[in-house]
């Protein structure tokens, strides 16, 4: 019983070597085995967990649902068990690489900006940053670190609050001078609004006046599935738009878009969260790069 235990670190191993070269023989020459070999540690996983892990035809092979779920699993327990002697042999330094999803906007101007101190901090990590308003699956393994904005949906992964941003109402000077300056909420409506393609829960922008919170339904020609876009539209005059401070922070500073109805903003606070996998096997590189933007990053 033991030693079945003791290999199955290294039968991990050739299944992964097989899901990755797809087919066993590519997988032998990789791993300098014999094909008979490669397949009879399959047969053995296969016959361990009860289930088929693989289909194999003479021409191809494929994973079941259950080889990819067998796969993403020993991928991250073998990634897990490098990290951990990888950093007892370097006492305790900690090494690999870092794999992080941040929303492409955000990246690029929050995220990014902090990763060359955090290699300075930490020259045994490498930092590989995806930037994409796509969610990568961090419980699948495609991503160590994943960058979520607002509430988070049930989920095994640990989640560590980074920050908050709020939003802001703004135009451009141009803008303004063509078409006015709106004073109350209403005003909008004799505005164009650039607002967001995707769907909320709530249609609309929210305002508070009178001591009364409510949400007012805008329109305009022109919509974006990404704030920076919205940014870019309204610095080139094209209307009003509401956005996250994060997008906006040099250029009010800068005087090229102006803040509005100022005095009617709810001030709603959207959280940032790093999400991973967390647990007494977290790597050390995850949990040290996740401190860092959190310390870095408070406040939003």
């Amino acid at each position: 019983m033991l030693r079945d235990k003791a290999d199955r670190a290294g039968d991990m191993a050739v299944f992964v070597a097989v899901a990755e070269a797809g087919s066993l023989s590519a997988a032998a020459r990789r791993l300098e085995l014999t094909p008979s070999a490669v397949s009879r540690v399959v047969a053995r996983i296969e016959a361990r967990l009860g289930v088929q892990l693989l289909v194999r035809t003479t021409r191809t092979l494929r994973l079941t649902a259950e080889g990819e779920t067998y796969g993403r699993a020993a991928r991250r327990i073998l990634a897990d068990l490098d990290e951990t002697e990888t950093a007892l042999a370097d006492r305790g330094c900690p090494r690999g690489r870092v794999r992080v999803s941040a929303a492409t906007a955000h990246g690029r101007l929050v995220i990014v900006p902090l990763l060359g101190a955090f290699v300075a901090r930490h020259p045994g990590i490498v930092v590989e940053i995806d930037l994409s308003d796509e969610i990568a699956d961090v419980l699948g393994g495609r991503a160590d670190i994943g960058i979520r904005f607002g509430p988070l949906a049930d989920s095994p992964l640990t989640a560590r609050r980074l920050g908050e941003t709020g939003r802001t109402v703004v135009a451009a000077p141009a803008y303004l001078a063509r078409a006015g300056t709106p004073r109350r909420p209403a005003d909008l409506a004799d505005h164009n609004c650039l607002d967001f393609t995707f769907r909320r829960s709530e249609p609309g922008w929210p305002f508070r006046e009178d001591g009364r919170d409510f949400i007012l339904p805008v329109r305009g020609t022109l919509a974006a599935n990404n704030g920076e876009t919205l940014v870019q539209l309204a610095l080139g005059g094209a209307g009003i738009t509401r956005v996250g401070n994060f997008h906006i922070a040099d250029d009010l500073a800068a005087g090229r878009l102006v803040p509005l109805l100022e005095p009617f903003n709810p001030q709603d606070r959207e959280a940032i969260h790093a999400v991973f996998v967390g647990g007494p096997a977290m790597p050390a590189r995850v949990r040290v790069l996740v401190d860092f933007l959190a310390e870095r990053m408070r406040g939003g």
